[in-house]
C-alpha cells in the first residue's frame, strides 16, 4: 500500500491569507494528503506569505532555513504576496523547490505532482496585470469562527503599498456564491463569519474586475443577514471612503452584524494622507466615527495607523496623535513604515530615521492601550453576549463580546462554541 503523503502549512499576514491557506489545505486533503502540524515532519511544507512589511519577508526566509535543518528531503512551496512580488529572490533561497504566484496558487496540486527533489527551484508566476478570476476561500479549522474571502485585489495605488502589485486588480465573488459559502459554513457548525478581502468595500466587481454584477457591499451584508445558522458577522476592514452611511445604518439595526468596525486611517495629518495617496481626508474619517457612535455608542472601532512615513515631521506626527487622542475609537493597530520596492513613497523626502519611527510607534501603542482600557471600563457591570471558542489553553478559554472585548474564564466544555450572556466586571 502506497504511503500517504503529508503536508504542513504556515500562514504569514492577514485574515485573507488564512482563508486561502485553509482552502489550499482542503484541496490537498481531497487529493489524499495527510495534513500535519507545521512543527511535525512532513513531505511538503507550504508557506503562504505576506509582504506588507520587511519583517514578513525575513520571517519567510527564517522559516525555510528551519525546515532545511529539520527536514532537508521535504519539498518547500512558497506562495502568497511575497511569492508574486519577488519570485526570483525566493527561488534563490536554499531549500525552496516551488514558487507559486497569484495566478497559480490554487493549482498547487498539479505543480507539486510535477516536482522532483534536487531539481532547480521552479517558478510558476505571471505578470500581475494578467491575473483575473476569483477563487472563493474560507477557513474551517475553527468551528467557532471562519474567515470568508469575498473580494480580492485593489485598484487603489497608495504610495506605500505593494498589495495591488501582489494581488492584482479589484475583483470579487457574487452575492449568490457568498451566501452559498455561508450556508456551507453554517452546516459545519460555524457561529461567526469574518468577511475578508483586500479592499472589502469595493465588493461588486466581477472576476475580470468589471462592474458586471450590479451588486455592492451594502447588498451583500443584507443578503448574508438572512442566512440561517450563522449568528454573527464581522467586517474585517473597510476603507473610510467606502464605508457608506447606508452600511453603518444597516449594521446598527442588524441582529447578526456585530457592532465592530475596523477602519484604516494611516495618518491624522491631511498633508501625509496626500503623500500616501489616500482617498479621503481626516474630516471624512471623523464623520464616519461620529455617525457610528451616534447610532451605536457601544460599538468597537479599530484603527490602522502608520508612523514614520517619509516626510512625516514632528508636527505631522503630533497632528496624528492629537487627532487619535480625541477620536472616540477603541484600539489602534500601529505599523512602523517599512520601505517597499517599486512604491512611490521611495521618492518622498525626508526619510525618517528608524529610531524616530520606533519612538512614534511606542507613543501610539501606549495611546492604544489607554483607549482600550477606557473602552473596556465603559462597559463594566453591563451584560454582553460572548461567543466562547472551543480551545483550551492552561485551563482557560477565551471569547469575544459582540463589540469585541476579549473575555477569559476557566474552561467549561459546555460553553465551547456557544454564545453566553456575560456580565463584564
Amino acid at each position: 500500500m502506497e504511503k500517504k503523503r503529508s503536508v504542513a502549512f504556515h500562514t504569514l499576514g492577514c485574515k485573507l491569507n488564512f482563508s486561502e491557506t485553509s482552502t489550499l489545505s482542503r484541496l490537498m486533503e481531497q487529493e489524499g494528503f495527510e495534513k500535519k502540524d507545521f512543527d511535525s515532519n512532513a513531505d511538503v511544507y507550504v508557506i503562504n506569505t505576506c509582504s506588507v512589511t520587511d519583517n514578513a519577508d525575513k520571517e519567510c526566509r527564517q522559516i525555510v532555513r528551519r525546515i532545511q535543518r529539520k527536514s532537508p528531503e521535504s519539498f518547500v512551496v512558497i506562495t502568497g504576496c511575497y511569492a508574486q512580488l519577488k519570485p526570483t529572490e525566493i527561488a534563490s533561497i536554499p531549500g525552496v523547490d516551488l514558487v507559486l504566484g497569484a495566478s497559480e496558487k490554487f493549482n498547487i496540486i498539479k505543480h507539486i505532482n510535477e516536482l522532483t527533489k534536487g531539481d532547480a527551484s521552479k517558478i510558476c508566476s505571471c505578470d500581475i496585470e494578467t491575473v483575473t478570476g476569483f477563487n472563493a476561500s474560507f477557513s474551517m479549522n475553527d468551528r467557532t469562527r471562519s474567515f470568508l474571502k469575498v473580494q480580492d485585489g485593489c485598484d487603489y495605488n497608495c504610495s506605500f503599498c505593494t498589495i495591488p502589485m501582489a494581488r492584482g486588480k479589484s475583483r470579487s465573488d457574487n452575492i449568490a456564491n457568498v451566501v452559498a459559502n455561508a450556508k456551507t459554513l453554517a452546516a459545519d457548525g460555524v457561529k461567526e463569519i469574518v468577511l475578508t478581502g483586500v479592499n472589502l468595500g469595493d465588493f461588486g466587481k466581477g472576476p475580470d474586475g468589471e462592474l458586471k454584477y450590479e451588486e455592492d457591499f451594502a447588498q451583500l451584508i443584507v443578503a448574508l443577514d438572512e442566512v440561517e445558522g450563522i449568528d454573527r458577522y464581522r467586517i474585517s476592514s473597510i476603507e473610510p471612503n467606502l464605508l457608506t452611511n447606508e452600511v453603518i445604518e444597516w449594521v446598527s439595526t442588524s441582529k447578526k452584524f456585530m457592532p465592530h468596525f475596523h477602519i484604516p486611517l494611516q495618518s491624522g495629518s491631511n498633508d501625509i494622507l496626500r503623500l500616501m495617496r489616500r482617498r479621503y481626508q481626516k474630516e471624512l474619517y471623523q464623520e464616519r466615527v461620529d455617525l457610528i457612535k451616534q447610532l451605536m455608542p457601544h460599538c468597537a472601532i479599530g484603527v490602522d495607523v502608520i508612523v514614520g512615513f517619509p516626510g512625516e515631521t514632528d508636527k505631522h506626527f503630533q497632528e496624528t496623535f492629537d487627532f487619535l487622542h480625541q477620536l472616540d475609537v477603541s484600539y489602534l493597530h500601529v505599523f512602523t513604515y517599512s520601505e517597499r520596492t517599486a512604491t512611490k513613497a521611495l521618492d518622498i523626502q525626508p526619510i525618517i530615521p528608524m529610531a524616530v519611527r520606533n519612538e512614534r510607534n511606542k507613543i501610539l501603542r501606549n495611546l492604544s492601550y489607554q483607549k482600550l482600557q477606557y473602552f473596556t471600563e465603559q462597559h463594566y457591570q453591563s451584560t454582553r453576549k460572548v461567543l466562547f471558542e472551543n480551545f483550551e489553553k492552561n485551563g482557560m478559554m477565551e471569547g469575544y463580546t459582540d463589540n469585541y472585548l476579549r473575555i477569559s474564564t476557566p474552561f467549561r466544555n459546555e460553553w465551547a462554541n456557544q454564545i453566553i450572556d456575560w456580565k463584564i466586571q
